[in-house]
């Protein structure tokens, strides 16, 4: 079974209100099995325009990774969330070969 991703482009314009949604993201993520493969960094844009933070997030499905985004803790985090940053996130299924 391939496994889930979330892709995320993220401008954050409070990082004091943004630390509470990287708070409250954790309880989720630790629920749904979230493993960070990038979480911002070093970065150089080659092509196009996109926000200033990237994240990948990989889950153990794409089922779980879309149980996530829905689930109760999650819904507090965005609301946090969205007071402290504008972002473009994608859930995507991994190539299984």
């Amino acid at each position: 079974m391939p496994k889930g991703y979330w892709i995320a482009h993220v401008d954050v314009s409070d990082p004091e209100k943004y630390k509470e949604y990287v708070r409250l993201n954790g309880i989720a993520f630790a629920k749904y099995g979230a493993k960070f493969l990038v979480r911002s960094g070093a970065s150089e844009m080659r092509s196009g325009a996109l926000r200033s933070r990237h994240v990948v997030i990989e889950f153990p499905s794409y089922q779980v990774a879309k149980d996530c985004y829905d689930s109760p803790e999650y819904k507090a985090a965005t609301a946090v969330r969205n007071t402290a940053s504008v972002a473009d996130l994608v859930i995507i299924e991994g190539y299984d070969g």
